[in-house]
């Protein structure tokens, strides 16, 4: 059985409004994922908790959500993609809530575990439904276009979290979120009619075992699980901390610290209207290596101590940076295994968030022991490396892919 994607022949009717729709729920998702950062000296001061124990609920969102993936990848590839992520956005609403009256901070934590989780089934299939539905010849541009949905989330969540915060208080970030996954899920079930986009087999074990076996067996696979486990880890890793390294400087604005991170997002929305253009002139293994020259020219600079509409535009590089590297690397996942995509793309996100569960503790680490400005200088080094060796080792097939990683 071949990918219905796998040739350039013609988008399916009725695809734009799928990807649409797609786009939105990847919006929602992303929400929950960034609009805590802004918010957390807030949450520690409501909870009389230290700074940096709350710091550790992105750990909370990042490892539940990364250890989920490849089953619920799996899921999609067996029981149906539209099915998983309808009922990822139930649970999600549901912990959204959950956490908007948490009464203490275990509960809020537990809020976090959950939405975490079920997340880890909204992203990576989002993502295999655009791919089963659009030609590789196109998903460069298709998939910039779904990223711009979830770098919407970041640029507003952020904000909008911090300015929440700053009216209502921390809780009423998270019934934002939660309504908005609402919204969200009413789309897909109103979106999604007339098409028929999974194809559905038994869930069988040694269903999944061929899945994961076809993923690894591409060379490829190491090369671009190991370089999102690095991103997640070095860079969304010091997210958590700016709200509270702005306040060491007198900045304690929560809505301040969400534009700053928001900057990242910025970032992202400029590589989706350049990447045309990107493409052409720097060619993949340029976009590789300048993304992780400039996420190291912004770590490097960015913890410096600069005025915040300074960091803003750091961030703003920063996520042209990671977006360069990160976008192409997505493109090779979506073909690891055209026949196990979802699960592909769902070891893709567990690697990515794992790096993410584990940045906070190594930043946390690395500001007690070596300082921020070493701390960040080194992450970025790390990002450098990163994009180097992707520059190094990805490379397009100059034969047919073996038979088992293109279908099981």
């Amino acid at each position: 059985m071949s990918s219905p994607a796998s040739d350039d022949s013609a988008d399916p009717p009725g695809t734009g409004r799928v990807l649409a729709v797609v786009a939105l729920a990847l919006f929602s998702t992303s929400l929950f994922m960034r609009a805590i950062d802004p918010v957390i000296p807030q949450i520690a001061t409501g909870l009389q908790m230290d700074v940096r124990t709350v710091a550790l609920l992105s750990t909370a969102y990042a490892l539940p959500y990364a250890l989920a993936q490849p089953v619920l990848g799996s899921l999609g590839d067996t029981v149906g993609k539209v099915l998983v992520l309808k009922l990822c956005l139930v649970l999600s609403i549901f912990a959204g809530f959950l956490g908007a009256f948490a009464p203490d901070f275990s509960t809020l934590f537990g809020s976090r575990v959950l939405v975490g989780m079920v997340s880890g089934g909204i992203f990576p299939i989002a993502l295999a439904i655009g791919g089963d539905l659009v030609p590789v010849a196109k998903r460069q541009v298709a998939f910039s276009r779904l990223l711009a949905a979830a770098m919407a989330g970041n640029v507003l969540g952020s904000p909008l979290a911090g300015l929440i915060a700053d009216t209502v208080g921390w809780r009423g970030v998270f019934a934002l979120v939660a309504a908005i996954a609402v919204v969200a899920l009413v789309a897909v079930q109103v979106g999604f009619r007339g098409m028929a986009i999974d194809v559905r087999t038994r869930f069988q074990m040694s269903t999944i075992v061929r899945g994961y076996r076809a993923v690894f067996r591409n060379p490829l696979a190491k090369i671009c699980f190991f370089a999102v486990f690095l991103e997640g880890t070095f860079l969304h890793g010091l997210f958590p901390f700016v709200a509270a390294l702005l306040a060491e400087r007198g900045e304690g604005r929560a809505a301040i610290a969400g534009v700053v991170i928001a900057g990242f997002a910025v970032g992202g929305f400029l590589y989706s209207g350049l990447i045309s253009v990107l493409l052409r002139r720097l060619g993949e293994r340029g976009l590789m290596r300048g993304g992780g020259a400039l996420m190291a020219i912004g770590l490097a600079v960015v913890t410096l101590g600069f005025v915040w509409p300074v960091e803003f535009v750091i961030f703003m590089v920063i996520g042209l940076g990671f977006y360069s590297l990160h976008g192409v690397i997505q493109i090779y996942v979506t073909e690891l295994a055209p026949s196990a995509r979802g699960t592909a793309v769902a070891m893709h996100g567990c690697s990515f968030f794992l790096g993410q569960a584990l940045g906070p503790v190594v930043y946390r680490t690395g500001f007690d022991h070596l300082g921020v400005s070493a701390t960040s200088t080194l992450a970025g080094l790390v990002l450098l490396g990163t994009g180097l060796m992707c520059s190094a080792f990805l490379r397009r097939p100059t034969k047919p892919v073996p038979a088992g990683t293109r279908d099981s």
